[in-house]
């Protein structure tokens, strides 16, 4: 099985419409992601800029839809599509969410929570054994944002997470602002989650931004929305984090109300800096 093998470097989402500006002149990224839904199609502009990226940056394919978490068996269909689009571009690094968003022909516009119990544990590795079996890669794992709890659930989140690792050898992507919206949500110490995280499988690390409301109780709910900067709170999280288990490759999200390149570019090279400080106390 491949393992993810991503630079220790800060990377983006690629988006279209920063296609021009990117190919322009060399970028200091470190990898691009894509969705990897969006390249299922045979043909066209979306893979043309996708293969003139490929031949100059390290490459990260994130699926959405998947459904990993669902009842039912896996999509053979969409299990398909994503082996064409794996062997055709062979991403450093392939991942998935730990959540369900589809039940019988329905597909759901969302990314729902499991409970986590003995019996969602081992469907949810009895999915990810036959994704990396027919992938020959291996996938990373990503933890949710989260806005409600199961009674049911006997097992935390982080134990459920490493005892899936431990049982596929998958690796797992951390997800630093899902941290912050779940923990905010649930009246959690994200800072103490983190502590507790099984860090040894990280392979990789997102950032993004969030937005806040007001639930039905009148008490602040933060929505994981992609749709601003990365937030003061996030950052703290992040570099703390960082400082404490050393560089891992890290990808700044931003998938609604996206800015121009330079905004985008401006939030990886932040990440990049704690990513450079870290890797200096390291060698020091």
């Amino acid at each position: 099985m491949k393992p993810s093998e991503l630079p220790r470097r800060a990377g983006v989402g690629f988006k279209p419409e920063h296609f021009a500006a990117i190919d322009a002149e060399r970028q200091p990224i470190g990898f691009f992601e894509v969705h990897a839904e969006n390249y299922m199609g045979a043909g066209g502009p979306p893979h043309a800029q996708l293969g003139r990226l490929r031949r100059d940056y390290a490459l990260s394919i994130h699926g959405v839809g998947l459904s990993i978490g669902s009842m039912q068996p896996l999509d053979s269909e969409h299990l398909a599509r994503l082996k064409i689009v794996c062997d055709r571009y062979e991403p450093e690094s392939f991942s998935e969410h730990l959540a369900w968003s589809s039940h019988d022909t329905t597909f759901l516009n969302d990314l729902l929570p499991l409970p986590y119990t003995e019996a969602t544990l081992a469907l949810v590795c009895d999915h990810i054994d036959q994704v990396q079996a027919l992938l020959g890669r291996q996938m990373l794992l990503e933890n949710p944002a989260t806005y409600l709890l199961f009674e049911e659930s006997t097992i935390e989140e982080t134990e459920f997470l490493a005892d899936v690792a431990r049982r596929t050898g998958c690796g797992l992507l951390l997800d630093v602002n899902n941290v912050f919206v779940a923990a905010t949500n649930h009246h959690m110490d994200a800072r103490a989650y983190l502590e507790r995280f099984p860090v040894q499988w990280v392979r990789e690390i997102h950032l993004s931004g969030h937005s806040e409301t007001i639930d039905d109780s009148g008490a602040p709910l933060l929505i994981d929305s992609h749709d601003t900067p990365v937030k003061d709170q996030v950052w703290a999280l992040y570099e703390e984090l960082i400082g404490r288990i050393g560089p891992i490759a890290s990808l700044v999200e931003w998938d609604n109300d996206v800015p121009e390149w330079p905004i985008l570019r401006a939030e990886a090279e932040a990440a990049d800096a704690i990513l450079k400080r870290a890797a200096k106390r390291q060698a020091a």
